[in-house]
């Protein structure tokens, strides 16, 4: 029996889009989201958060997407979580070096708010599929 996707840590340093973002995967998902502005403030909220999903941004000051994912990774809790990222580099090599870091998909920005629910249940079936 395939898991449901409930809760998400959310990573994107714009507060404009992580606001948005946001407020649609809450009200329109019904999803649980702790937003973080950065890959630092993610590896801080995540020692207390067990999300079903991890949706990063790639390009963010300081600590990028990939670096963030590769240091969640290295929480027991967070070794297995399915990942996302949501960015605008979206070339093959791009998409190739995301999957390679453990992305389950990507989101191409910009992020349409009212098809963003619709893009996180298809990415996430598709990997639940995946497993069985």
């Amino acid at each position: 029996m395939s898991k449901v996707l409930k809760s998400i840590l959310y990573v994107e340093d714009d507060l404009h889009v992580r606001t948005t973002a946001k407020l649609v995967m809450e009200v329109i998902g019904k999803f649980d989201v702790r937003d973080c502005s950065s890959g630092r403030e993610a590896l801080l909220a995540a020692r207390d958060f067990a999300p079903d999903l991890i949706l990063l941004d790639v390009l963010m000051p300081e600590l990028d997407g990939v670096t963030t994912l590769t240091m969640l990774r290295r929480m027991p809790h967070l070794a297995h979580v399915p990942a996302l990222f949501v960015t605008g580099l979206t070339s093959e090599a791009d998409i190739a070096r995301y999957m390679d870091a453990g992305a389950i998909g990507v989101i191409p920005k910009p992020v349409l708010p009212m098809r963003l629910t619709g893009q996180l249940h298809s990415m996430w079936n598709k990997h639940e599929a995946a497993l069985t």
